[in-house]
């Protein structure tokens, strides 16, 4: 069975509205979903269903019920306000219940959906491949969403016969992001001069360049029938400390702010390399952009929005 309809949950944020917008000049029939409008593409905007997906009487009565593919990306994404705001991650919970709800009662046997590199938690280990993920590691209420999350999608394989890929995602940056995320909140601080805050001198992430997150998404859609009910790192594979992140930024955007080093705060993963190596052998996924050249490109972008 071929795709050619595809329904995007969150397709106003970041990844989704870059999603869409490759999904449209490959000429596949895109539906958004999201609470809010898109404020980045006027053409995802106008394929947009705007519901909360917390109401489930909504999310199955307005939503097409003639799609061939459904990809969840609709999160409240933001791990330490989860720690302060557990409701944020009840959110996460019943969106994507409601969500799987109106794929198995339309019969939609295909289905992604976006986890984190935050399922790995905090452990021994830096780098870390898809069998590593562990419910005692779940450092935060957003960590825990992602963690369930992955056990319902699996669940409704088992039960209903849904296939899925799920993609566990790592500090996604570059464009379509208005947010506090920590690379727009760096390049905003420079750019008007305030105090940057680094939680951690030593936390070592893997930062993801938007281009090769959504490029993993799109192998992943072609590929779907190959790699059902698998799921894959889509990061950069390379680490770099916040502190390094926010002084390469610094140094671009030729400011003398200041940086001040804080503790971690609770509930955050402090080091992480994603092991790609599944992604690469399985969808040909290969990312392009170094932390260095995809902070260019973001600077440039912002400068322009």
């Amino acid at each position: 069975m071929t795709i050619n309809k595809i329904l995007v949950t969150g397709s106003s944020g970041t990844i989704g509205t870059h999603l869409c917008n490759n999904l449209l000049r490959k000429g596949y029939d895109v539906v958004g979903v999201d609470w809010k409008p898109n404020e980045w593409s006027k053409e995802v905007d106008r394929l947009t269903i705007n519901i909360d997906l917390r109401n489930k009487d909504d999310v199955l009565s307005k939503l097409p019920k003639d799609v061939d593919l459904v990809i969840h990306f609709a999160a409240n994404p933001r791990v330490y306000n989860s720690v302060v705001d557990p409701s944020i991650a009840r959110d996460n919970f019943e969106t994507l219940f409601n969500t799987l709800e109106y794929a198995r009662q339309n019969n939609v046997k295909r289905f992604m959906f976006s986890s984190s590199r935050e399922a790995y938690g905090n452990s021994d280990k830096i780098i870390h491949n898809e069998d590593e993920a562990y419910v005692k590691n779940a450092e935060s209420p957003y960590t825990a969403t992602k963690i369930a999350g992955e056990a319902i999608v699996h669940s409704y394989q088992q039960c209903y016969n849904m296939d899925f890929v799920i993609f566990r995602f790592s500090n996604v940056y570059g464009m379509y992001d208005g947010s506090d995320r920590l690379i727009p909140l760096f390049i905003k601080q420079c750019k008007e001069g305030e105090d940057m805050t680094v939680f951690g001198d030593e936390k070592l992430l893997d930062f993801t360049y938007i281009d090769d997150t959504v490029n993993g998404v799109m192998l992943s859609i072609e590929k779907f029938n190959e790699v059902k009910n698998e799921v894959f790192n889509i990061s950069c594979g390379k680490g770099s400390t916040i502190l390094e992140v926010a002084e390469m930024t610094k140094k671009l955007m030729n400011s003398n702010n200041n940086i001040i080093l804080k503790e971690n705060r609770t509930g955050e993963v402090v080091k992480f390399i994603a092991d790609i190596t599944k992604a690469k052998e399985k969808l040909g996924y290969n990312p392009q952009t170094s932390i260095e050249d995809g902070l260019k490109k973001s600077i440039e972008w912002y400068s322009l929005s």
